[in-house]
């Protein structure tokens, strides 16, 4: 039976991001009837930050060739790393048992939201594979950040995240589904793009439809 992570973080509790994961999970459900589902929201419940107690239960990972994930409590062995595996364990379920994972993420300063950044700490080990897992990536960016855009450079979202699924967990199956000048909203000098801003929602909405379906 298919099981579908939903991560949300974006710090507004009504944002461009967090529209688009929840209509995506509903045409999904939809789509899947009889199949799981998990919701996180880690802005709201926010993951703490990793401790030393996380670092010694990767050392010891490293240290004695543990790659399996069922085998990831061998490495818990003081009370400081038993606090710490309490927050991992219920995470790291989560992660391990989903088909696909659907991540809501704003750029925040050219990057992910630190609640997301945290959230991919505690639950990312030394050569630890999701290989077969599929990944749907929602950006919102107040700007225009895309191909050929003058500020295509300082995009450390997608790139940081394309690179992270690639390079520690193998997964090559990862879908970005941008929607850009969100920002044209608020902001008055950004209002002569408001009509690029309807273009690029309107496009992700789309996305967003053909690939819950």
């Amino acid at each position: 039976m298919a099981h579908l992570l939903h991560l949300d973080s974006s710090a507004r509790r009504d944002s461009f991001s967090r529209q688009l994961t929840a209509r995506f999970a509903e045409s999904w459900r939809a789509a899947h009837p009889g199949a799981s589902y998990t919701y996180r929201d880690l802005a709201a419940d926010p993951v703490p930050v990793i401790g030393e107690a996380w670092t010694e239960i990767c050392d010891h990972l490293l240290a004695h060739g543990i790659t399996d994930p069922a085998r990831y409590a061998e490495a818990v062995r003081t009370d400081g790393q038993r606090a710490a595996w309490a927050v991992i364990s219920p995470l790291l379920t989560e992660l391990l048992a989903a088909d696909l994972v659907l991540i809501g993420a704003p750029m925040y300063n050219f990057s992910v939201p630190a609640a997301l950044k945290s959230w991919i700490d505690q639950v990312t080990f030394p050569r630890m594979s999701l290989a077969g897992r599929a990944f749907v990536v929602v950006n919102a960016r107040g700007g225009a950040y895309g191909p050929g855009t003058p500020r295509e450079a300082f995009d450390h979202q997608e790139r940081y995240l394309r690179d992270f699924f690639a390079g520690h967990y193998d997964v090559t199956d990862v879908t970005f589904v941008n929607t850009e000048l969100t920002n044209a909203v608020v902001d008055p000098s950004l209002s002569e793009w408001d009509g690029k801003r309807r273009d690029s929602h309107a496009a992700a909405l789309a996305a967003v439809d053909r690939l819950a379906s």
